[in-house]
């Protein structure tokens, strides 16, 4: 590998990257809103469900266990 050579890579790397930028098909603004709120309303829910079962495990071991 020829340390010369470092530079050009750099450029035709950053070049690369930013004609592979310009085909994403970016989201919305409302559709990236819309999904972040989901993804937060199924995270709420999700540590709801796993709070409740630490709840009851911990009760259930308390009461027979210890």
């Amino acid at each position: 590998m020829n340390i010369a050579n470092i530079p050009n890579k750099i450029a035709t790397f950053l070049k690369e990257v930013r004609l592979e930028m310009k085909k994403v098909n970016w989201p919305t603004r409302e559709t990236a809103i819309r999904y972040t709120l989901i993804v937060i309303g199924i995270s709420v829910v999700v540590a709801m469900y796993l709070g409740g079962l630490d709840v009851l495990f911990t009760t259930l071991l308390k009461k027979f266990v210890l």
